[in-house]
Order: structure tokens, then sequence, then C-alpha cells
């Protein structure tokens, strides 16, 4: 052993104390119930007794079943629009308000409902959209007497459910633009109207390009969250009427702590993290590729 790795040693194993402790804990917090949750995906188990093996049974039982199939339906229109309205519109805020004196007391009111858990976001928006609620009452005041069954027919009932998160995810997508709008020199800017660079021709030109590395951090962030949407549908219509506006989430807690299927809830946890990590991965990897080309 050469003197400079004698001397090293030491310092490589002060350095493992060190990261252990966090190495341990996302071990036994993370990768311990994942392991776990997958052998039980792979069993009929009730929460009694000992699990037992059923192969895939579990996985097939899943694509049979309609219910599970219009949660998947359930869950990509949940991509599409948070993706389409919350990202959107916080962009379009951010532009609105950049530069603008005073321009973060305009964000402020935006902000506030990101501060309150998905459980309060839908039961403010239940009192709003339920029969005869806060809605049906304003709209009755200006003589409109037939108003759609806002949270009781599908899809409608997951759109108005987008549209309550949209009003929560607004305001801190617009604080992140914000963020990334500040970022950008001030020369390249400059220069740009000196060329006459104004509005969309501005945007597309100089703005859009400079967000490219923040935007595909929200957008990555929006997929994984409507991936894993839960808590606003079980406040507003707990996936009803049945089980017309289930998301994948709340179908595998049903199945999981409702009815006492551990199995097949555990296939659908399985199936979920991994849809996620390829959504994900097929995101970063198209993003990074045109970095590269650039």
């Amino acid at each position: 052993m050469s003197a400079l790795a004698k001397r090293t040693t030491p310092y490589l194993w002060s350095a493992r104390g060190f990261i252990a402790p966090g190495v341990i804990i996302v071990a036994v917090l993370l990768y311990l119930p994942l392991l776990w949750t997958t052998y039980l995906s792979f069993t009929a188990y009730d929460g009694l007794g000992d699990p037992q093996w059923v192969g895939l049974a579990n996985y097939a039982e899943m694509f049979d079943d309609p219910d599970f199939l219009g949660s998947l339906g359930n869950t990509l229109l949940w991509v599409v629009g948070t993706l389409v309205i919350p990202v959107g519109l916080g962009l379009a805020l951010a532009l609105l308000t950049w530069n603008l004196p005073g321009g973060v007391w305009l964000r402020l009111p935006f902000l506030i409902p990101y501060a309150i858990s998905g459980i309060g976001v839908g039961l403010i928006w239940s009192f709003i959209l339920s029969s005869n609620g806060a809605l049906d009452q304003a709209l009755g005041f200006f003589g409109v007497d037939e108003t759609p069954r806002w949270l009781v027919d599908a899809p409608l009932n997951t759109v108005v459910m987008i549209v309550a998160a949209s009003w929560q995810g607004i305001g801190v997508n617009a604080l992140l633009f914000t963020i990334g709008l500040n970022s950008i020199p001030k020369e390249p800017l400059e220069a740009a109207r000196l060329d006459g660079a104004t509005g969309g021709r501005l945007f597309g030109s100089i703005l859009w390009p400079m967000l490219r590395p923040l935007t595909t951090v929200v957008i990555g962030l929006s997929i994984v969250a409507s991936l894993k949407t839960f808590d606003i549908v079980l406040g507003m219509t707990k996936g009803g009427p049945g089980r017309a506006s289930e998301t994948l989430a709340l179908t595998m807690y049903k199945e999981t702590f409702v009815n006492s299927q551990y199995g097949l809830g555990s296939a659908i946890a399985v199936f979920l993290t991994v849809v996620t990590m390829v959504a994900s991965i097929l995101y970063l990897r198209q993003q990074l590729s045109k970095k590269n080309e650039i």
C-alpha cells in the first residue's frame, strides 16, 4: 500500500461513518418497505396470517378490473390537466407580474392556497361545488337555474378537481418561474430589445430558451405529483360516485386499507411506482438530449 493510500484510509473510514446513518435511514424507511410491498404484490394477503404466494395473479386481476382501468384513465387526465392549467397559468402570471412594480403583491394571493393541505383544498371546493353550494347559488342569483352536477357526473368531476388542484398550484409555479426570470442576465434582454424584439418574439427567442432548465424541473414535479394524486380526490368525491373519479393512488388505498386486499393494493402500488419512474426517466432523458443538441 502506498504512503498516500495509508494516509487517506482513516479519512475514508471517517467519511463512511458520517454517511452510514443516512444510508441506514434511507434503507429502513424507503428500500425495505419497497421490497416488502413488491413481495406482497405476488401474494394473497388480508393482513392476517401469512401471505400466500400467487405469482402474477394480482397483476392479472388488476388489468382485468374495469375500475382499475378507469382509475388509470383518470390519472392520465390528471397528468394532462395539471400540465396545462397550473404550469401554463403559473408561467403566464410570472410573465405578467415580472418587473412590474408591486408584482410580488399581485402574486401573493395566488401563493396563499399552496399553504393549505390537499384535504383542506378539497373541503373548500366541495363547499363551492356541491349541489346547491356556493357556485350554484351564485349562478342562481344571475338567473341560471339548471347547473351541472359538478361532483357527480364523470368526467366533469375529475375536471373540476383538476381546477381545484390548479388553484393550489398556480402560485408556487409562478414563484418558480419568477425566480427563473430574475436569474436571466440583463445583457441579452437589452440586446434583444434594441433589435426590436418585444412581446411574443422576446419570449420565444430569449425568455423561453433561458427558462428551459427551470421548466424541466417544474414540469417534472407536476408529472410526479399528478401521478400520485390522492388527497384532493379523497376530500372532494372520495372517488365517487361509485368509483368513477378514482385515481391510481386512491384505488391503491381502497384496495389495501378498505377492502383488506393487501396483495392487490401492493400490485397497484408497484405499478404506480414503475409508471412514475418510467415517466420521470423518459421526460428527463428527452430534456437532457435537447440540452445536448443545443
